[in-house]
């Protein structure tokens, strides 16, 4: 009882400490991703986990507010594609969740229930200034990953915040391969799916297998199909994703993006006009498969032009390069594409892709995801000096910087006894 006691005399006594305090941001640039536009000489103020104002510094920082001084202000980064959290060592099977290639199920499978938050890749991501995540699941076996989520990159429990947001499927060379080695193949897979989920009381009434899915796919495709989730298709070829706009033509409830579109710029102007999304590597330039022989270090910018909403990722290594998309972004700017549509692909298109709702801006009420620079955001010696997610100051250290730090300064009386030079 005592101790009790003791214990409330103490959150008592500290709790005018405890409690949240404004923090107030000023950049030499700050980058709103609204219709402010870019302020020069601005101040983002936040507070208990949402942004109170955006304007310029003159306003001045509220009353015992913390402040925090950089070159440049933008909303926390979001990365559209990865699977970061559910791959710790990606040559190791059991350290590797994001891929279940023995399973028996496929559009069933849930990639949050492999998600780790504290894998040493989250802490790095965060530190290059991104707050959120879109985890997608490998598609190893069959056209159907599974179900994609929602992530922030605290590394704390509970950090994801939406399950299910998406179904992944892969279509193109890859959907070929494990449909039976067609693209006619893969085809008649996704019908096949999608007609299993359409007649799902019939077909399952006496018994547990569809045509392609098991009962317990195409409970999990069933929203999808109903046009209440999004449904992500990886493709690159120009005639895959002809494919999937006469597939959305022919279903217009569907929900879709695509991710991958090497060649998307030559189906730019359908893209838009059918209000695709896309995802894309804007550093994939070169024909490394016969689904990219048109690929082009432009296509991002030819994309964005013809009025496609553009987001920009790292396909390359999407379980612990995430982070890279910022270089990504820089390179796709130095290939024709306005800046301004850079950012966009990694905050506010992402967000609105995912409907991610007060993510991705700075403007008052949206969530408090805000990264402070010391240098342009896209410039590939810029880093973030301070990162929060939801107005909570993130820590900057990750596993890399940690044993940085450790053997930058290690005298010779520390190193290993085996040490040698």
């Amino acid at each position: 009882m005592i101790r009790r006691l003791l214990l409330s005399f103490a959150a008592l006594a500290v709790s005018p400490f405890a409690a949240a305090q404004p923090i107030a941001i000023y950049g030499d640039t700050v980058w709103t991703g609204t219709s402010q536009g870019t302020i020069t000489d601005g101040m983002v103020v936040i507070d208990n986990g949402r942004i109170v104002s955006v304007g310029p510094a003159s306003g001045g920082a509220p009353s015992g507010a913390t402040e925090v001084r950089a070159q440049w202000v933008t909303p926390g980064l979001i990365s559209a594609f990865s699977r970061t959290g559910l791959s710790e060592v990606s040559g190791v099977d059991d350290a590797n969740d994001s891929g279940a290639g023995s399973s028996p199920f496929s559009a069933a499978l849930n990639a949050a229930d492999g998600f780790n938050p504290e894998a040493t890749a989250i802490a790095v991501t965060r530190l290059d200034g991104f707050t959120r995540l879109a985890v997608a699941p490998e598609a190893q076996s069959a056209l159907f990953g599974g179900q994609g989520f929602l992530a922030d990159t605290s590394g704390l429990p509970g950090s994801i915040f939406r399950e299910r947001v998406f179904a992944f499927v892969v279509l193109g060379e890859r959907g070929a391969s494990i449909s039976g080695g067609s693209r006619p193949a893969a085809w008649a897979s996704l019908r096949g799916a999608f007609d299993d989920v359409r007649f799902f009381g019939a077909r399952y009434m006496t018994h547990n297998e569809g045509n392609v899915l098991t009962r317990m796919d195409a409970q999990a495709l069933m929203p999808a199909v109903k046009g209440d989730q999004l449904i992500l298709f990886q493709a690159s070829r120009a005639s895959d994703l002809a494919a999937i706009m006469d597939f959305k033509e022919q279903n217009p409830s569907l929900r879709v993006a695509i991710v991958g579109a090497d060649e998307g710029w030559m189906v730019a102007g359908r893209l838009a006009e059918l209000d695709i999304p896309v995802i894309v590597d804007a550093f994939s330039n070169l024909p490394s498969s016969f689904s990219q022989l048109a690929a082009t270090s432009e296509n991002a910018m030819r994309l964005s032009q013809a009025g496609v909403t553009v987001a920009i990722v790292n396909l390359d290594n999407d379980s612990h390069l995430a982070r890279l998309a910022t270089q990504i972004a820089g390179n796709a700017v130095a290939n024709g594409m306005d800046f301004d549509d850079a950012m966009r692909a990694l905050t506010t298109a992402p967000a609105e892709i995912f409907g991610m709702t007060g993510l991705g801006i700075l403007a008052p009420g949206a969530r408090a995801d805000v990264v402070a620079w010391d240098g342009d955001p896209l410039e590939v010696t810029s880093a973030p000096k301070a990162v929060y997610i939801d107005g909570d100051a993130q820590p900057m250290q990750s596993r890399q910087t940690k044993l940085r730090d450790r053997y930058r300064t290690l005298d010779e009386s520390q190193r290993p006894m085996a040490f040698k030079r």
